[in-house]
């Protein structure tokens, strides 16, 4: 049995009410790791509280499977068509996963739910990720997929 780190008890119990997907989308580019966050149009674009910023994440639908909810998700908020490996699914309800991609891989948006999409440094994902059980989700997938 393998135990959770530290780092992941909020994302593990960050929703009761509904399930949530995060895949943590990183690629090795010429300066190091790069990782895609989304930002979140609702507020508008100059906006940078709580949830502006995220990996690409998303609810998962009733009888939906865990992974199906993840490529969904994925496709749905940057047009990346790939299974993500899975880092933390079973009896959570906020699953992580990851996907490593080549350098330079376009991605799109649909232009209602997310307004920017940008490529940032480990560094810069930790600065705009909020709140805490956004940025503790995405440092355990860096950390489990070996990313940093």
């Amino acid at each position: 049995m393998s135990t959770i780190p530290a780092t992941t008890t909020r994302v593990a119990r960050a929703s009761p009410r509904r399930r949530r997907t995060t895949i943590v989308v990183a690629s090795r580019g010429p300066r190091g790791w790069h990782y895609l966050l989304l930002h979140r149009a609702h507020h508008g674009p100059a906006w940078a509280g709580d949830w502006a910023w995220t990996p690409p994440a998303g609810a998962r639908k009733p009888g939906e499977g865990v992974t199906e909810g993840a490529v969904r998700e994925l496709v749905e908020a940057t047009g990346l068509r790939a299974i993500p490996r899975p880092v933390l699914t079973d009896g959570v309800d906020w699953a992580l996963f990851a996907l490593e991609v080549p350098w330079g891989t376009a991605t799109t948006l649909d232009g209602t739910e997310h307004d920017k999409a940008e490529w940032v440094s480990f560094a810069e994902a930790k600065a705009r990720l909020r709140p805490a059980e956004v940025l503790d989700g995405f440092v355990t997938a860096c950390e489990s997929a070996g990313f940093r």
